[in-house]
């Protein structure tokens, strides 16, 4: 039986159909969510925002950019002078209209025969602090925030009404949260694993019954490189048993990274002390294009000491990598899935 590919998200190909297409022909039965592959402007994750930020008409920008926890440089909003930051609300972000969207095409191909019967729609959404902490002035994150959060859970729910339950899968992407923890930034939240693990449960408890939930556990992805990398699974287990301790629904899927040289016993240690539902899965992002097989082979040799049954994915999404080497990455998954 074929091990279960997961596909984190963003695919640098012309549209959602050619993504679905491409991931259906190749990928088959081995992969139980598709996603859209966040084409054209969503490509880079979090940075299309911006606009949200800088078109609100009760926002304005600093007077210079600052350095975000990535180390990336970020021009932040702060309110318009006489507005109250408690006023503030947003409007429509375009995570929803996307989806619907691309939803279209995934069911079209889906009644074509072209996806797998049991494959759900998988709808990849950043958690709110990769906005705020990105493009809000830091005095008023903490206000911003619940309103950001408000707009993004209306737009799960637009998602789910339209989306039958049964086909679709919600994934919520938490990098800055792995990035805070990892270099211990210090922020007005005070115990960050407590907060981050609070807000993860309540955002996992906004999905629907019926769909599945997925939490992508990350460290960016500038430059096709992490801004801090883990140097063990420590961190990422801790906040997956915070989570899964405090969330009343199941958790279908967490998923991890595994940087390229860690085949060695101490970076996957941590693993034993999972403390997981049945029902979860633990997916460990262990492929890489550039040692191919091989490497991913000793990453798996050496995972298998620690974890058992876990899908296999890359480190993140595809979105930063040249379009031209997403097929052959697809067949080297297919295959690491048949080994």
């Amino acid at each position: 039986m074929p091990r279960n590919i997961h596909l984190v998200g963003s695919v640098p190909m012309a549209d959602a159909a050619s993504v679905f297409e491409t991931v259906g022909s190749i990928l088959g039965p081995r992969i139980d969510r598709i996603p859209d592959g966040e084409t054209g402007e969503r490509i880079g994750w979090i940075r299309w925002q911006e606009k949200v930020a800088s078109g609100h008409p009760d926002l304005e920008k600093e007077p210079t950019p600052s350095i975000s926890d990535t180390g990336a440089a970020r021009q932040r909003h702060r309110p318009r002078p006489g507005v109250a930051a408690e006023a503030i609300e947003f409007g429509p972000l375009g995570y929803a209209a996307a989806a619907l969207a691309s939803y279209r095409d995934f069911h079209r191909l889906k009644q074509a025969g072209k996806l797998p019967a049991r494959a759900r729609f998988l709808v990849s959404l950043p958690t709110p602090l990769a906005f705020f902490r990105n493009f809000i002035s830091e005095p008023v994150q903490p206000v911003l925030e619940r309103a950001y959060e408000r707009r993004m859970l209306e737009e799960l729910r637009e998602i789910a009404r339209a989306v039958p339950h049964d086909e679709l899968a919600i994934q919520w992407d938490a990098a800055f949260e792995m990035i805070i923890i990892d270099k211990g930034i210090k922020t007005w939240m005070g115990d960050s694993r407590a907060a981050f693990a609070e807000r993860l449960v309540r955002l996992g408890e906004a999905v629907p019954a019926g769909v599945d939930l997925v939490y992508h556990l990350c460290y960016g992805d500038i430059g096709h490189k992490h801004s801090i990398e883990p140097t063990t699974t420590a961190n990422l287990a801790d906040l997956s048993n915070r989570v899964a301790a405090g969330i009343k629904r199941p958790i279908q899927l967490i998923h991890m990274p595994v940087p390229r040289e860690r085949d060695d016993a101490p970076y996957y240690e941590p693993l034993q002390d999972l403390r997981l539902a049945p029902e979860t899965q633990l997916c460990l992002g262990l492929i890489h294009f550039t040692d191919g097989a091989e490497g991913t082979r000793r990453r798996m040799a050496m995972a298998d000491r620690y974890a058992k049954g876990y899908a296999i994915a890359t480190e993140c999404g595809f979105g930063r990598r040249p379009p031209e080497t997403v097929v052959p990455l697809l067949r080297l998954h297919a295959e690491l899935a048949d080994r």
